[in-house]
């Protein structure tokens, strides 16, 4: 059996708050938050998302802010 090498194409990832020029990212803003998420409640990592590591910080600490307001749930069942 011969194997083939199938090309793929990636787009590359791009950090959205590096596009849309944003300093800070504001933990009131629940609902972008609930997007950078899993449905169980998981923070989801820079592989998936393709934000910069400077921004993915800013993100995960927006999102413990809201969790511990309780904008956000710790856990989702």
């Amino acid at each position: 059996m011969q194997q083939q090498s199938q090309r793929r194409f990636f787009r590359k990832k791009y950090c959205r708050f590096c596009a849309e020029n944003v300093e800070f990212i504001d933990y009131k803003n629940f609902k972008m938050l609930r997007s950078f998420m899993t449905e169980r409640g998981k923070i989801l990592s820079r592989k998936m998302t393709g934000t910069c590591s400077r921004h993915q910080r800013q993100l995960t600490k927006a999102i413990k802010r809201a969790r511990s307001v309780a904008l956000l749930p710790y856990i989702e069942l």
